[in-house]
């Protein structure tokens, strides 16, 4: 079919089928390969007109992997094969559209193979896990401008934490952390700071973690909630002297738990109740004292862990009941690294350290699309970090 002759209604009148109609070499097939072939024929023209001493050379066929199917399309040629169409560019042979789809599924979770087979169901189009994998490798370019974009000046929260991952390292198989920042701006929204890959959890990389982001335009930080990683508050404190630290309470319970019999851990859980849900500090520390002499003897070293860290586990009481909320735990951010797991299941271990960053940056960038939102009344709780922190939040949001 000479698409310069392309008849509509004639190659409608062809059709008698749905398959006529969607299927391989079918009604829209050709529309599609018509509207190519238009295209590259004008785009081919304009770079005749513009370049002296370029001839016409006939057409090279190619076959172009789109939503529609595998289509055959003959792209003009000059004598010097100089001429790279900007619709379909040299050594590209799969559309945008297929591409998106591809990205948007490897978000998901769905593995290369998974989505290797969608993509034949749907459109005809086999394509390998490598091709896949290149795919979705374009996007790690701009996954690394996001990570390294400029921040704003003042979070009022910032939380940290840690998720773990296989990653092949010279031919071993071993586990990494992804250490994840996740702020909450002076407009209520979440937003993820960044993500950086490393060895195990540790103090020193958080040190190098909170340093990048003063780098990148933070210059406070209100409270950082954080699990309780020996150094961890000191290492904050390196980069942001005057950040108020929260423990993560829940954290601290699920380590003290584990070293409390089984059949006393429910009524342990409820004593310490009684301590995180105090109205103030000073009542908490008496509940905590109170525990301690009735079951210090058994349990001593669990409860003194909660003395050793009372300074950063009370930060919290300093403050009123939405403000609480939000910081005595760290599961603003838990909700985050479970929504990771979830959709790098799939892999179980990573070739290397750029491919889990492809993956987390990717599921990251589908997940904060429904971050449009502020915390339920903000305003408010906005209104309470301005009256405890003064000049250190300059806003004029409200």
């Amino acid at each position: 079919m000479n698409s310069l002759n392309f008849n509509y209604e004639n190659e409608l009148s062809k059709c008698k089928t749905l398959e006529d109609i969607t299927g391989k070499g079918g009604f829209v097939q050709r529309i599609v390969k018509n509207a190519l072939e238009r295209v590259l024929q004008e785009e081919f023209n304009q770079y005749i007109d513009n370049n002296e001493g370029i001839y016409r050379n006939g057409t090279t066929k190619k076959v172009v992997k789109t939503e529609y199917g595998n289509i055959p399309v003959n792209v003009p040629r000059d004598r010097i094969s100089s001429f790279n169409p900007e619709v379909i560019e040299k050594r590209n042979t799969t559309s945008d559209g297929i591409k998106r789809q591809i990205t948007a599924m490897y978000a998901k979770g769905m593995s290369t193979r998974d989505i290797s087979d969608h993509i034949e169901s749907m459109y005809g189009t086999a394509l390998s896990a490598t091709t896949i994998s290149n795919i979705t490798d374009e996007s790690l370019i701009y996954g690394k401008e996001w990570f390294n974009r400029t921040l704003d000046e003042v979070y009022p929260i910032v939380f940290m934490d840690a998720v773990h991952y296989k990653v092949k390292d010279e031919n071993k198989i071993v586990t990494k952390a992804a250490y994840v920042a996740l702020g909450i701006t002076k407009e209520g929204r979440k937003e993820v700071l960044g993500i950086w890959i490393g060895e195990n959890e540790g103090a020193k990389f958080w040190l190098k973690v909170c340093t990048e982001i003063k780098n990148r335009g933070v210059k406070d930080i209100l409270i950082a909630c954080i699990d309780g990683l020996t150094g961890f508050p000191d290492a904050i404190h390196t980069v942001f002297p005057n950040t108020k630290i929260q423990l993560c309470i829940i954290h601290q319970i699920r380590n003290s738990v584990k070293y409390i019999n089984y059949k006393e851990q429910k009524e342990f859980v409820q004593d310490l109740k009684g301590v995180y849900k105090a109205i103030s500090a000073e009542e908490g520390l008496n509940t905590l004292n109170d525990m301690y002499d009735k079951r210090g003897k058994k349990y001593g070293m669990v409860l003194d862990s909660w003395l050793n860290k009372w300074d950063n586990l009370s930060t919290f009481y300093d403050y009123e009941d939405r403000i609480r909320k939000i910081i005595y735990t760290t599961n603003t951010l838990e909700g985050l690294n479970r929504q990771l797991r979830k959709t790098t299941k799939t892999k179980t271990v990573f070739p290397t350290d750029d491919s889990l960053l492809k993956s987390l940056y990717l599921t990251i960038n589908d997940i904060s699309k429904k971050w449009i939102t502020p915390y339920p009344n903000w305003g408010q709780t906005i209104s309470q970090f301005q009256i405890y922190f003064q000049d250190r939040l300059q806003s004029e949001l409200y």
